[in-house]
């Protein structure tokens, strides 16, 4: 896949995402192991939940979907959108979080 299209932006991007869930997933355990709360619980099944979907995709985007994406330009810039906009919502939590 060349990464210079949308398409494969999305791919990295997604890649980056989850590297940074994977950071968060081993702190907020670290701290529900030490601290028991339902808040870090409830953070972790959310991170978990957000992994879950950037791998899919990863999965999505070599398979299937990537004659979608080819058939519509658009559809590949909407999901670099999504994909940035992810980016930096994981960023902030992950930079708040190391904090």
């Amino acid at each position: 896949m060349n990464p210079v299209t949308p398409t494969g932006l999305a791919v990295l991007i997604a890649g980056v995402n989850s590297a940074l869930l994977a950071v968060l997933a081993a702190v907020w355990l670290r701290n529900y192991r030490e601290f028991g709360s339902t808040l870090l619980l409830g953070l972790l099944g959310f991170c978990a939940v957000l992994l879950a979907e950037n791998l899919i995709a990863i999965g999505f985007f070599f398979s299937s979907m990537r004659t979608l994406y080819a058939m519509d330009p658009l559809v590949g810039r909407v999901v670099l959108g999504m994909s940035v906009l992810e980016l930096l919502a994981v960023a902030l939590l992950t930079y708040a979080t190391l904090k």
